[in-house]
């Protein structure tokens, strides 16, 4: 009876695992093992990771917006207020880019804020 010899499969299988963790420190690149436990880690890591992202941006995005209603003089939750009254429907992202890089259109909507409040 011919000898069984483990075919490809294992072979592949520990190559995919270990072909994701280049880069890693130490032996969590190379040996099996441990190569597995981190690449679950850091794969557990980067699901929870981009859910942070998405938090701390709209964070950044709120404080930047936050800045430049105070330099009109106007509190970011009454802003945002106003924009709702307003029924503008901008985003987080586009108003502190707008604060940024379009002072003008900034405070357009500023005043389309406070007439919302008003009226």
């Amino acid at each position: 009876m011919p000898r069984a010899v483990d075919g490809t499969r294992r072979k592949d299988r520990r190559k995919k695992i270990t072909s994701q963790t280049k880069g890693y420190w130490g032996r969590r690149k190379n040996a099996f093992r441990t190569a597995k436990d981190a690449l679950a880690k850091s794969l557990e890591y980067s699901y929870r990771d981009r859910k942070v992202r998405r938090r701390d941006f709209r964070r950044l995005w709120i404080t930047r917006i936050s800045a430049a209603c105070r330099e009109e003089g106007m509190t970011y939750s009454r802003f945002i207020e106003g924009l709702y009254k307003s029924e503008v429907k901008v985003d987080r992202k586009v108003l502190s880019n707008l604060a940024i890089e379009d002072r003008d259109a900034f405070r357009q909507l500023v005043s389309t804020a406070q007439a919302g409040l008003k009226g």
